[in-house]
């Protein structure tokens, strides 16, 4: 009961930071309320920083309107593949690279010299070999998701003990078995633990790769905004945004509980 009520106390001031953020940004920003301290003229505050009131009109236009459902419709399925494809390559690359010492000794400086590259340099590329469209945007997704996850599955493989390998040996495991009770659950551990920043990165993928160049999309929005110089829906934009990031990583957190209820939670194996 105790943990309830301290989850609502934070809960609470929570909403309550968020709501004095917003109460100083309408502040600053009104003219009407604003000393011409910073600027000579306090209608430049509104011009640079936008108002939230504003902001939330543009939001709730765009949702009753409906017009900004394709757009995230876009953007989900973008960040979506290059969240499936980035994951589903990394976990399967890196299992190969830890279970082949060879391999990856070989491959390793090629891996680190990828890995080094600034992604956001491949969107123009990728928006030259796949178009404007779809592809490039997940494509550059999947270059971002990819390492994280590889880094933390080869990780994950090559700290299995060997005391529970040599155990799982004697009782007469193959080297299927090891992988799929020994390899596979160890690195599912490391590949949750980066499916936070991952879900991320297949986002941020996306809607720079739309900001760069698309016709659709929330990162399309923006641009088009900025275009114009609507600040009120540069920042409606990111609120959308922001507000997506947190749906997704929730989505995250939901399917970590589910699949690794085997995982003893902090502090009961010191209580055992």
């Amino acid at each position: 009961m105790n943990s309830r009520k301290a989850s609502r106390f934070l809960r609470l001031w929570q909403v309550l930071i968020l709501a004095g953020v917003f109460v100083f940004w309408q502040v600053a920003t009104d003219p009407e309320l604003l000393p011409p301290i910073y600027f000579d003229n306090p209608n430049k505050a509104a011009f640079f920083f936008g108002q939230p009131l504003e902001v939330l009109a543009r939001v709730w236009v765009w949702f009753s309107s409906g017009s900004i459902y394709g757009h995230l419709w876009v953007t989900l399925l973008e960040t979506v593949l290059a969240f499936v494809i980035g994951t589903a390559s990394g976990l399967g690359v890196g299992l190969w690279l830890a279970l082949s010492p060879t391999a990856a000794a070989l491959l390793d400086p090629y891996i680190k010299a990828m890995n080094a590259m600034p992604r956001v340099i491949l969107a123009p590329i990728f928006g030259v070999w796949f178009g404007l469209g779809m592809a490039s945007k997940v494509a550059l997704g999947v270059t971002l998701v990819f390492f994280i996850v590889f880094f933390n599955v080869y990780q994950g493989v090559r700290e299995v003990s060997h005391t529970v390998l040599a155990n799982a040996r004697m009782l007469g495991a193959g080297e299927r078995q090891l992988l799929r009770h020994v390899y596979i659950p160890s690195a599912t551990s490391w590949v949750f633990a980066s499916l936070h920043n991952s879900v991320g990165l297949a986002f941020v993928g996306a809607v720079v790769g739309e900001y760069l160049g698309s016709s659709e999309g929330v990162g399309y929005l923006i641009l088009q905004a900025e275009g114009t110089f609507d600040i009120n829906s540069v920042f409606a934009g990111i609120l959308v945004l922001t507000a997506f990031a947190l749906v997704l990583d929730w989505l995250v957190t939901l399917a970590e509980r589910r699949l690794m209820v085997w995982q003893p939670r902090s502090g009961e194996t010191e209580r055992i």
